[in-house]
């Protein structure tokens, strides 16, 4: 090799070397995103993180955003809404029924009987968002709602088959329409945030939780439960949320990427999503042969006879809250879980 082509190639390395050992350059926009749920659980690694990084790499590296998951400063689950409203964080994931109040409008959806999949519940909350829940969202940019698949009733000791079994059971509750969907059956509704049910489980304080499948695998739940029951009577729903004025300040470009990861792109995964979150919690439980059993049709029928009443003390429930139109959101509800149900 000539000497002056060897001397050339030293120094592209040298420049390339430098280039590699370089600090990268520093975001103009660091944005923080709290959730609740560990780092294992799916909503973290293949919900949050992705659209993070997706953000990230729309905006060309102009923002950065950092992610607290649940066991961080920021993670608590009950206090999701108002630091994004105060501003403490940027993006929040969290659950509507905790703390008890918040989305009464949003909670229609955790009635009985009204969805069985992800996604049918999730479409129907974003179909009714801009009628009848946006109000809930002042002050908020709503990046998306949504909903798990049909959850069931896991419980320690006891085989739960029948109404009656339910009785005088205490069961972890994450809702306020939850609560009174298993008070009706003659439950003793606990409410509790998800990262506590395993110790409280584990120490008898209660006797069962109400969840989908996924927690029983991505909380550890498998190891403290022994039966489930496949109800698929409720859901429960979430929502992921920005600071309204954290939005508003962004450049149109990197606002333009918000929008282009949100809304109807993230509405039609949560259904992939969920099923693919509750397939390692139904393997958890079949893997420590945990007793698993399907509800009847018959007992199906004699519950959502059972939970009529509710639905209707519920309903008059909200419009003394201050929802006047809370028949005509539950009917909008229905008419519309029918029409994704099919």
């Amino acid at each position: 090799m000539p000497r002056h082509t060897f001397t050339h190639t030293l120094a592209l390395a040298a420049v390339a070397g430098l280039a590699l050992a370089a600090p990268a350059k520093a975001a103009e926009i660091e944005l923080k995103l709290s959730h609740f749920l560990p780092p294992v659980h799916g909503i973290h690694t293949d919900f949050i993180e992705p659209w993070a990084r997706q953000l990230e790499a729309c905006s060309e590296g102009r923002v950065a955003v950092e992610i607290y998951p649940g066991g961080t400063q920021l993670g608590n689950v009950a206090k999701q809404q108002e630091q994004v409203l105060a501003g403490v964080v940027d993006v929040a994931h969290g659950l509507t029924g905790l703390p008890r109040g918040r989305f009464p409008r949003t909670s229609v959806i955790d009635l009985p009987f009204l969805t069985e999949s992800a996604d049918a519940a999730t479409r129907t909350l974003w179909a009714l968002y801009p009628d009848y829940l946006a109000s809930e969202y002042e002050g908020l940019k709503v990046l998306a709602l949504h909903a798990h698949n049909g959850g069931l009733i896991h419980t320690r000791d006891k085989k739960v088959e029948t109404m009656e079994d339910l009785a005088g059971l205490r069961i972890r509750t994450p809702s306020p329409a939850i609560s009174m969907m298993l008070e009706e059956l003659g439950a003793v509704p606990q409410g509790m945030p998800p990262g506590q049910v395993y110790e409280n489980l584990q120490k008898g304080v209660i006797d069962g939780t109400v969840f989908p499948w996924d927690p029983v695998r991505s909380f550890r739940l498998a190891e403290v439960l022994n039966h489930h029951l496949d109800a698929r009577v409720y859901t429960v729903s979430f929502f992921f949320v920005m600071n309204q004025r954290r939005y508003d300040s962004l450049p149109e470009e990197v606002r333009a990427c918000v929008d282009e990861l949100s809304g109807d792109a993230l509405i039609a995964r949560f259904g992939d999503w969920w099923d693919d979150w509750d397939a390692p919690g139904l393997a958890a439980a079949e893997e420590r042969g945990n007793e698993i059993t399907v509800l009847s049709d018959e007992e199906r029928e004699r519950w959502r006879e059972a939970l009529q009443p509710m639905i209707e003390a519920y309903l008059v429930q909200l419009e003394g809250e201050g929802v006047a139109e809370a028949r005509a959101l539950y009917k909008a509800a229905q008419e519309q879980a029918a029409t994704f149900e099919q």
